[in-house]
């Protein structure tokens, strides 16, 4: 059997939190895998912030927070009985991110798409995800990660957490 390869999605949240909680019970029995905590980065919208340098800042605040969560979320794992070797984390920058400048970079458009494209990339066999737990009408309204994923994932399990 080949080795096992979860790529959890991450966005901070409670529910986050929870998917992978559900990773360390059931990677703790396991070994030689790799465990990806991915989170694809959500910039402000620009138009709110007086300036470029206020949307900047709070630009590399959330940033700084979310690897503060990152960092929380692996040390889960690793208290779980995860072996420490075995789990990694992954910022994926926004393309118009004022700190990072790289060829490989979200778009923006679909954070769901995005997941699967670096599923793919990564030849993850298995996506994890938490549901945002949003409305019926909010879903329909403004579309959901988790059912962007499962929706459109192909060669792969996908794993929602609620």
């Amino acid at each position: 059997m080949e080795s096992m390869k979860m790529l959890v999605a991450f966005d901070g949240s409670e529910n986050s939190f929870k998917a992978v909680e559900y990773v360390g019970n059931i990677a703790r029995n396991c070994s030689g895998g790799e465990i990806v905590l991915l989170y694809v980065e959500r910039l402000p919208d620009k138009d709110i912030f007086p300036d470029d340098a206020a949307w900047e800042k709070q630009c590399g605040e959330n940033e700084q927070a979310m690897m503060v969560k990152l960092a929380e979320a692996e040390k889960t794992l690793v208290s779980m009985g995860v072996n420490p070797e075995e789990v990694k984390t992954e910022y994926f920058a926004s393309c118009k991110s004022p700190f990072h400048e790289t060829d490989i970079c979200s778009t923006g458009r679909s954070i769901g798409m995005d997941i699967l494209r670096i599923r793919e990339e990564g030849e993850y066999g298995t996506i994890v995800i938490g549901r945002r737990g949003v409305s019926k009408a909010e879903e329909f309204l403004f579309g959901s990660v988790s059912t962007k994923v499962v929706q459109s994932a192909v060669g792969c399990t996908v794993w929602v957490v609620n």
